[in-house]
């Protein structure tokens, strides 16, 4: 049985009707990436799994049990916690006490304030300076630490990458090495798609709204995920991996 399960998932942003239909699923201890090109859905699809957006219509279900209308704060304490898109830190708070806001919410788990110093050592002189006065590749570790204190079974991570310099990718991405391998599952909302297949069991690939492409990583060729991104294959409908 999957971690989780989305099932033919309608949901909107504003007027519009930004996720259709969706089939998705997550096994425990999975890394998935979700890829697309801006305004496909991936944010709404995201925020609709961590109780941020009300679902139109289908199924969201997690470990077994339906979700579907449960609150953002009560799928955080079932082990869902998202990273979205710009970070939303609380400017004015430390870094540590940005940390600790996640506490109330917080389940029985390996990730306090010492493991999420060992994954993000960058923080380590950083943990009494308000959000506001970090840098960009420092405010995302921060946010990434956040969902984490929450001792999720499912991270949601949207746009990790979005608005960092090469150099502060190549050490946030270091940093989540051991993220990576811990048996957390995943749900990774990548532009850089080498970045994406470079961590992922399983590819989906959103296009106005819809999942047009599902394959095992490892044997999703670029040009097949490029034309699905990009929607140059139109006609052959959603690719189911082999």
């Amino acid at each position: 049985m999957s971690l989780l399960a989305v099932e033919q998932l309608d949901a909107r942003h504003g007027l519009l009707k930004a996720v259709r239909n969706v089939d998705l699923s997550v096994a425990e201890g999975e890394i998935v990436a979700l890829v697309g090109a801006n305004g496909a859905g991936k944010t709404t699809l995201l925020r609709t799994i961590a109780g941020a957006h009300r679902p139109e219509s289908g199924r969201i279900t997690f470990d077994g049990a339906d979700i579907a209308r449960l609150r953002a704060y009560e799928r955080v304490k079932l082990g869902i916690a998202l990273v979205p898109e710009g970070r939303r830190l609380f400017a004015g708070l430390t870094v540590e006490d940005n940390w600790r806001v996640a506490g109330d919410t917080r389940r029985t788990g390996p990730w306090d304030v010492e493991a999420l110093l060992a994954l993000f050592p960058m923080l380590k002189g950083r943990l009494k300076t308000p959000a506001g006065l970090l840098s960009g590749g420092e405010q995302q570790a921060t946010a990434i630490g956040r969902a984490l204190m929450t001792n999720p079974r499912l991270l949601l991570l949207d746009e990790i990458s979005l608005g960092l310099a090469p150099l502060a990718i190549d050490n946030l991405y270091r940093s989540l090495t051991k993220l990576f391998s811990s048996g957390t599952a995943l749900i990774l909302v990548e532009q850089n798609l080498n970045r994406a297949l470079g961590v992922a069991t399983r590819v989906y690939c959103m296009l106005e709204g819809r999942i047009v492409l599902e394959c095992d990583a490892g044997l999703a060729s670029r040009q097949q995920i490029t034309e699905a991104y990009f929607g140059l294959r139109r006609d052959s409908g959603r690719e189911m991996r082999p």
